[in-house]
């Protein structure tokens, strides 16, 4: 097993977060350049959105059939092969120019997306020590936010200067790259062991996960808080794409540097819930969001940006212990009970959007405030339902 002090630690350490880098940038890049392609191809702000948030929505969906598949034939060409088609398809999204193809496209693409997410940790498991593991662990998380930021502000910026096809040339040469350190960096698997695929083995730990209520109340906060959490920033393009205040796409893009107090909110979130109960610190978080969220409601650009800051931190907070509270309380198959809340978490933001549209059509950015109040509303429900459970689990015991 691979221990932290030997260089295939950081050899394969570096190369999981290369990948994951490449795929989260992949999966936002456009998010900045919504505006930009609804002038162009002329579409509605629903429309738009759905070619950035189909690729989210096939993601969640994939990580069920990658996840089996690779206990069966392995991590490492999955890896491999998913991140090849993300290239490919990300040449062919150069040369879209109409919403059929764009948007197939990236349905396309969220298949190959799925491939690291679904697979990383489980070659960790089978690698590493736990020690190990847990480092490697965190550093990885650190590449799905530095990619997923890094995109954005990659692609505010070509697509301002170039044109938004122009960055998806931009992602299909770093993807490049990315491809030929992660073939070069990554260790063949050397503890991997096959299993035998059983269809209905995987179906009765899915539903025994579900049937579990301290596990279902977990996935709705984890998919319902990103169902509002990344759309708001979807909607906010627009409004900060038009006067008074006018952004190009270089400086929207900018805008997601506010995921990175999420890094912090993520960091701290173990250590909190080490003192206090994961239940109420996923009410603190969610708490948090609704303070962001209604500060955005005033005028000021720097309010609005204060209010995504404080946002972010209060989502990765949340989502850290949701997220962690699977983990802990799956009664077997822990890998399949966090593959599931990650579907959730995957399904959820790429259905927001519908869900937002007619607050948006009705009141604008106000009108997209109240719909997130009214699911955060209901997520901090279901936080607080969990927090009595577990504490009339404590007094009984």
């Amino acid at each position: 097993m691979i221990e932290t002090t030997s260089p295939q630690f950081w050899r394969a350490t570096l190369a999981l977060c290369i990948a994951s880098f490449m795929v989260f940038a992949n999966l936002h890049g456009m998010q900045p350049l919504l505006p930009l392609v609804a002038t162009s191809l002329e579409l509605s702000e629903l429309a738009v959105s759905r070619t950035y948030t189909i690729a989210t929505l096939v993601l969640g969906l994939s990580l069920l059939f990658y996840g089996p598949l690779s206990d069966v034939i392995g991590r490492r060409s999955i890896i491999l092969f998913t991140l090849i088609g993300v290239m490919l398809v990300s040449v062919l999204l150069f040369f879209a120019r109409d919403y059929t193809s764009l948007f197939w496209l990236r349905a396309i693409q969220g298949f190959f997306l799925a491939g690291v997410p679904a697979v990383a940790i489980a070659y960790m498991g089978d690698e590493f020590t736990p020690k190990a593991m847990m480092t490697a662990v965190g550093l990885y998380i650190a590449g799905n936010s530095l990619g997923g930021v890094s995109g954005r502000i990659l692609g505010g910026i070509i697509g301002d200067w170039l044109g938004w096809p122009a960055v998806f040339l931009m992602l299909t040469c770093l993807s490049c790259c990315c491809i030929a350190l992660v073939a070069w960096l990554l260790p063949p698997s050397q503890h991997f062991k096959p299993k035998a695929f059983s269809l209905l083995g995987m179906l009765k730990d899915l539903a025994l996960h579900v049937s579990n209520p301290k596990l279902l109340i977990a996935y709705i906060i984890g998919g319902l808080n990103f169902f509002i959490f990344l759309n708001q920033y979807t909607y906010i393009t627009f409004v900060l794409a038009e006067p008074p205040y006018a952004l190009p796409a270089s400086i929207l893009g900018l805008l997601f540097l506010t995921y990175l107090t999420g890094t912090a909110g993520s960091m701290i979130s173990g250590r909190i819930a080490q003192r206090f109960s994961s239940p109420l610190c996923m009410s603190l978080g969610i708490l948090i969001l609704m303070l962001g969220t209604l500060l955005t409601l005033h005028d000021s650009l720097w309010a609005i940006v204060l209010g995504f800051f404080i946002n972010s931190f209060g989502f990765f907070f949340t989502h850290s212990v949701a997220s962690s509270w699977v983990s802990r309380h799956a009664q077997t198959a822990r890998a399949s009970a966090s593959a599931l809340y990650l579907v959730f978490y995957y399904v959820g933001a790429s259905a927001g959007g519908y869900y937002l549209y007619p607050f948006w059509q009705a009141q604008g950015w106000s009108g997209v405030v109240l719909g997130s109040m009214i699911v955060f509303i209901l997520t901090l429900i279901c936080s607080l339902i969990l927090l009595y459970w577990q504490r009339k689990e404590t007094f009984s015991h």
